[in-house]
């Protein structure tokens, strides 16, 4: 049998996985390291050939329609296996360092590399897969890998986080597991082969005869569930404390990647319910948890003092701007919140990468003492200042184009919501302005020295976030437009423009 691109894709990260286990690499944690950034290397590379034969040929779906690429998560391929690389590369300095300090045993790092690896099978599974079931699967595998990792400290503050994580996603998950077991029970009644019945693109050509009622109470478990893992709010506690506690380049996984892949899940399911109900009740839910979780979390990040809570804040404000856009349902809107989904990635991943090498630069987290960052080393102060204005909005970075986007669909559609929009956007920009300014110009501690710091992720990252903004590529742009009609139907997207 040949195997194809995308068995590539998947089947990468599962090799890399049995190539870090021997224990003889348990003494050798270098070489380990080495090995997870070549076979991350291997994985983004393998990506864009996936990508190319999408470009080429259009949606693909596996012959025995187990997986399906498409517009729509195509590009979420390619940003996973480009941060998975990247990350995979910062954390071979980063959890040297820690090694160094005592903060991680010899004994664990070979968990981290083996659970890194399992994670980003688990969200590649995800986002190729073509049936819900094995979603819900995947989504529970990264749940447990990433637990692992926020735990890998030992400490008792980092056990408390990764107990809170698992109770709370453990909880979230089932009750997605319960809607796609609704799903299921409306599926079967029309699908006359029911090994197809948990078939997206099956149920998505049948959408109009599933039964309304109950997609309609089936969506509101899958909500709970998944928006768990997006961090909307009131479903967002586990975030801020698996950031603060757990390694570095975890959180740069969690925000970069996972929080997309979650939300991804919801929208697909959402179409389908769309064209079951033919009535907005799944986006004006989605609208309500997702403005919920801006407002929410931009009252939050003024009181932040560790650096790490800060960003996570960021990410629950920017989690719930791109679930308000999809349930809005206008072009512009959805089109904005594919974009904010990719320059998002891109953005927090370089800062998370960034506030890695201040957090060992300074000895610490609490932003009350990190102090002139850019006359201690500059390249680090540049990067936390450059991301800062990227996440908050500025021009010309990729995500004040999909704000810009966001807003104008939103005074077109709910103009009174535009308020409480802007207003939370301006709030949020004041909380990180407000730690960021001393911690860059301030006076730089006497005892403080320069560190080893590869910056270079982060320049990379930036620098396509700045792309995004000043001219979105013409696959991609074709690749969201696409993207859009999927996700609010033909009919929907005629009648908007």
């Amino acid at each position: 049998m040949t195997l194809t691109a995308l068995d590539w894709l998947l089947l990468t990260p599962l090799i890399g996985i049995l190539l870090l286990l021997p224990a003889a690499l348990k003494h050798h944690w270098r070489s380990a390291g080495w090995l997870n950034s070549i076979i991350s290397t291997c994985t983004f590379g393998i990506a864009i050939w996936v990508a190319w034969e999408v470009w080429q040929r259009g949606p693909q779906l596996s012959a025995h329609k187990f997986f399906f690429l498409d517009a729509f998560n195509i590009y979420l391929v390619v940003i996973t296996a480009l941060v998975g690389m990247s990350t995979a590369f910062f954390a071979q300095s980063y959890m040297a360092a820690e090694i160094v300090h005592g903060r991680v045993s010899v004994k664990h790092m070979r968990l981290f590399q083996i659970m890194y690896q399992a994670f980003m099978f688990s969200m590649l599974l995800a986002l190729t897969t073509n049936n819900l079931g094995l979603l819900w699967v995947a989504m529970e595998a990264a749940t447990l890998a990433t637990v692992l990792l926020v735990s890998l400290y030992r400490t008792p503050e980092a056990i408390e986080a990764a107990w809170k994580y698992f109770i709370l996603c453990g909880v979230g998950i089932a009750q997605a597991l319960f809607g796609t077991v609704l799903i299921y029970f409306a599926a079967e009644k029309v699908i006359s082969n029911h090994n197809d019945a948990l078939s997206w693109t099956v149920l998505h050509a049948n959408a109009g005869q599933l039964e309304a009622t109950v997609m309609s109470i089936a969506f509101v478990f899958i909500l709970v569930g998944y928006g768990t893992k997006v961090g909307l709010v009131p479903l967002h506690n586990w975030l801020p404390d698996a950031h603060s506690e757990g390694p570095t380049p975890m959180s740069v996984v969690l925000s970069g990647l996972l929080l997309n892949v979650a939300l991804y899940a919801l929208v697909r399911i959402k179409t389908l319910v769309d064209g079951s109900l033919n009535t907005d009740l799944a986006g004006h839910l989605m609208m309500g948890f997702g403005l919920l979780s801006v407002v929410v979390a931009a009252l939050f990040l003024p009181r932040q003092h560790d650096i790490k809570r800060l960003f996570s804040y960021s990410s629950i404000e920017h989690m719930g701007l791109m679930t308000f856009a999809f349930g809005l349902g206008h072009p512009l809107a959805t089109f904005g919140a594919l974009l904010h989904m990719a320059a998002h990635s891109l953005t927090k991943s370089a800062l998370f990468i960034t506030v890695g090498h201040v957090s060992h630069l300074a000895g610490t987290q609490n932003m009350d003492r990190i102090r002139g960052l850019l006359k201690t080393q500059p390249t680090i102060g540049w990067g936390l200042l450059i991301g800062t204005a990227a996440i908050a909005g500025f021009p010309p970075f990729g995500i004040f184009t999909s704000e810009f986007l966001l807003l104008i669909a939103t005074m077109k559609t709910w103009p009174w919501l535009t308020l409480p929009l802007v207003m939370a956007l301006i709030i949020a920009f004041v909380g990180l302005f407000k730690h960021l300014h001393p911690m860059v110009y301030g006076e730089a501690p006497p005892n403080q020295m320069p560190i080893q710091a590869n910056m270079l992720p982060v320049f990379i990252h930036l620098l396509l976030a700045l792309w995004l903004g000043l001219s979105i590529p013409l696959f991609l742009n074709q690749w969201f437009e696409q993207a859009t009609v999927i996700i609010i139907g033909n009919s929907v997207w005629s009648s908007l423009l």
